[in-house]
C-alpha cells in the first residue's frame, strides 16, 4: 500500500449508491474513494490537506483505502461555527 500527502481538489460524486464512488484530485493526481466515501464527503473540503493511503489502478488513479485529514476535519469546522454553546 502507498500513501501520499497533499491537498484536496476537484470533488465530484461519479456515482450514487449505496456506497457512492467520489473522484478528487491530490495535488493533481487523479483519486477515487468508494470506501467511507460518506464520511469522506462529510470530512473534507477543497483545499483541505489530508493523507492517503492505496493502490493506482489500471488507469493510473489512486484508489483510496484509507485517509486522514490534518488538522480540523470539514464537519468540526461547521459545527464550530454554529458557536452551540
Amino acid at each position: 500500500m502507498k500513501s501520499m500527502k497533499g491537498v484536496v481538489s476537484k470533488i465530484r460524486v461519479l456515482k450514487m449508491s449505496k456506497t457512492p464512488l467520489v473522484r478528487f484530485s491530490l495535488d493533481g493526481v487523479n483519486c477515487l474513494i468508494a470506501t467511507h466515501s460518506l464520511n469522506f464527503l462529510a470530512d473534507v473540503d477543497e483545499g483541505m490537506e489530508i493523507v492517503v493511503a492505496g493502490e493506482f489502478n489500471d488507469r493510473k488513479q489512486f484508489v483510496v483505502r484509507k485517509y486522514s485529514v490534518l488538522g480540523k476535519t470539514k464537519i468540526m469546522i461547521e459545527f464550530e461555527a454554529m458557536n452551540v454553546r
